[in-house]
């Protein structure tokens, strides 16, 4: 590149900070990767395991209901998301709360305006734990 300056891992006229947008083969990062705290919010959901929840950030945290979820059973509920789109990746996982390994959470569906989380009882225990859930959206395509 005859008019770059090399500074490490990039280049001088490279440079991506405020930056909307980058386009790049590889992104390396030394430090964190990852949204700022004005792309994060909670919401706390309502009545049971099964209430949908709304929730408008690429990353946040779902606090499920402490209603009781029976041995083995499985519960879904939709978030209605306008960060989401149905290319989109949703990664979420259990944070907190709740009897640690009494639970599995995935995404079962992805939609735009929306996506669908499982959260399924792993034990032969019945618990009634408000289970908190961390997520955030990989966008990949418009």
């Amino acid at each position: 590149m005859a008019n770059t300056k090399p500074i490490g891992v990039a280049y001088e006229d490279q440079n991506i900070i405020n930056a909307d947008v980058v386009k790049a083969t590889s992104v390396l990062a030394t430090g964190t990767l990852g949204y700022s705290g004005t792309a994060y919010a909670t919401v706390t959901q309502q009545n049971n395991k099964t209430t949908g929840v709304t929730i408008n950030t690429p990353s946040g945290q779902i606090i499920t209901a402490n209603a009781q979820l029976a041995p083995s059973a499985t519960a879904v509920f939709v978030v209605t998301c306008s960060a989401v789109s149905a290319k989109d990746v949703v990664v979420i996982s259990v944070a907190s709360g709740g009897t640690v390994g009494a639970y599995d959470v995935f995404i079962a569906a992805i939609a735009n305006g929306s996506f669908t989380v499982v959260i399924k009882n792993v034990t032969n225990n019945a618990y009634s734990d408000a289970v908190s859930l961390n997520y955030a959206i990989l966008h990949t395509e418009s």
